[in-house]
């Protein structure tokens, strides 16, 4: 196969290439496999290979949360016109900043942000839950959409209990599960939370998990540390409050169970965990499975750290389900900064690596609106910068996920200019998934052109006429190399500096990551 781009340069190549699925390359590196060279006016052709940088990978990602509004929409009032404009701002936002996924959350509270036959819509995006945006929308589609256009990844963030939030206002709406099934609901301070120990309440959240993965074109599935809910204490230092249990492990003891409840508990846990995996799988292969859970997973663990027990308090044994391999990335929510004693970002980072028994992604999660923030917890912007640096020393993580959207948005004491100016000033792919599966990238063929003005163009191709998720253009003018990641829906790309280039490489990439250079 060939790589024809007419009348301007001739294609070489080079034996390094590396070899899998044929001519993919799937590291989280590429070696240089072809280039072509484009002459100026006065230029000839180059006869020799050329040697480009590597394509970055780096997971960027941020979290846009929807419960209680806190990113997006501003009001669940707003018209759905301003409510699209301000999706489209944040989803801008995210490219300009060079991010390359966005975390949007579509299940707050057994609600959807989108057209669901199983959950009523969210109050968050209307003002009543129940209620359709009107004119008709769904934002889970528009966001899924305009990510693509952007380059970025749409995962969409659920949350497997919760079935009411403290902040909630409307009623609940005839078809909500605290309505249809009360059975399967639990108060619990002021929140209402589907009851973990029912299996009902697992196969439904299943069920609107695989509903979004069949119907959307989404890139991830993601869930919180919202599993058991977080304790509440009750008052005269009567210890917490009891999570009310008793009917689903009574019934569970009936059936012959055996297992005390703290095990029950965790165990109930990790089957969702463990049936979410393989939905998915089965489902969709080259969709990703996330797991944000609390950045402690056990006090001790490693001896320096103290604080919240999520093993013990939240039912959460993140470390099994990394042990097991079945998220497709990780990310621990290591909220505290590199010098907090007992909860140090870089002790917590690398016990948290070293748990990654199957060698799945490793982003943690940054409490990114504390940077520049006021108050109690808040830490400088450099602080941030500093968090970036260590993840990116650690062999075992390659990325990092930021909380929240909000701070993006404001430009919070001039993060962004910081980021944009430093980390990430270039553009990166999310790193590669090969124990995943999807169609391998097409072959490029690339045609080089003008426009009417004479600005150089680039007619983007396959030699199968498919498109690829993205293009990544690696492009050298007078002031060095540049990486260029652009949509795979784009066919003429122009490039967004005037020199000529003197050398282009062109490669396509898929779903899950792979790469492959004529």
């Amino acid at each position: 196969m060939s790589w024809v781009v007419q009348g301007l340069g001739r294609m070489m190549r080079d034996a390094s290439v590396r070899a899998r699925r044929g001519a993919i390359a799937c590291a989280a590196t590429l070696a240089i496999a072809s280039a072509v060279s484009v002459p100026s006016a006065a230029a000839q052709p180059s006869t020799t290979a050329v040697v480009a940088p590597e394509i970055p990978r780096e997971f960027r990602g941020v979290w846009v949360a929807t419960v209680a509004n806190i990113d997006w929409p501003s009001k669940p009032t707003l018209p759905v016109r301003e409510q699209q404009q301000e999706l489209l701002a944040l989803l801008d936002r995210a490219r300009e900043l060079h991010l390359n996924a966005v975390v949007f959350q579509v299940r707050p509270s057994a609600d959807a942000l989108y057209k669901s036959a199983i959950e009523p819509w969210s109050e968050y995006l209307t003002g009543e839950q129940g209620r359709a945006p009107s004119p008709l929308w769904d934002p889970l589609e528009f966001a899924v959409r305009e990510a693509h256009a952007r380059g970025l990844e749409l995962h969409a963030w659920f949350n497997p209990y919760r079935a009411r939030n403290e902040t909630a206002k409307s009623p609940d709406h005839r078809t909500h599960i605290a309505r249809t099934r009360p059975d399967l609901v639990k108060s619990y301070g002021k929140f209402l939370w589907m009851d973990p120990g029912e299996p009902e309440v697992r196969k439904r959240t299943l069920d609107v998990v695989l509903d979004v993965v069949k119907r959307y074109d989404i890139d991830g599935v993601h869930i919180d540390d919202y599993f058991y809910p977080y304790p509440i204490a009750q008052t005269r230092g009567r210890g917490d409050l009891p999570f009310p249990d008793d009917s689903s492990y009574a019934a569970y003891r009936r059936r012959g169970g055996r297992l005390a409840r703290d095990d029950w508990r965790r165990e109930n846990v990790n089957t969702l965990v463990r049936e979410l995996a393989e939905g998915i799988r089965a489902a969709k292969p080259w969709v990703k499975f996330g797991i944000s859970p609390f950045g402690i997973w056990r006090p001790g663990s490693p001896a320096a750290v103290r604080g919240f027990d999520a093993y013990d308090k939240l039912y959460a044994d993140a470390r099994k389900w990394m042990h097991e391999g079945w998220g497709d990335y990780f990310s621990p929510q290591l909220y505290w900064p590199t010098y907090k004693d007992g909860q140090a970002y870089p002790v917590l980072l690398e016990w948290w690596a070293a748990q990654n028994r199957q060698r799945r992604h490793l982003w943690p999660g940054n409490f990114t609106s504390r940077a520049g923030a006021r108050g109690s917890g808040a830490f400088a912007v450099g602080e941030l910068l500093e968090q970036i640096r260590v993840t990116r020393s650690n062999p075992g993580s390659s990325g990092n996920v930021h909380f929240s959207m909000r701070s993006f948005s404001t430009n919070q004491a001039g993060m962004n200019d910081t980021l944009s100016d430093g980390p990430y000033r270039e553009p990166a792919l999310v790193p590669a998934s090969p124990w995943m599966s999807a169609p391998p990238p097409p072959m490029p063929r690339v045609t080089l052109g003008r426009d009417r003005r004479g600005a150089r163009t680039v007619d983007l191709a396959t030699a199968d006429g498919t498109r690829p998720w993205l293009w990544v253009v690696r492009m050298r003018t007078d002031d060095g190399w540049q990486v260029h990641v652009v949509p795979g829906d784009v066919r003429t790309w122009t490039p967004p500096f005037a020199d000529e280039p003197k050398d282009m490489i062109v490669s396509t990439v898929n779903r899950i990551g792979e790469v492959r250079t004529p």
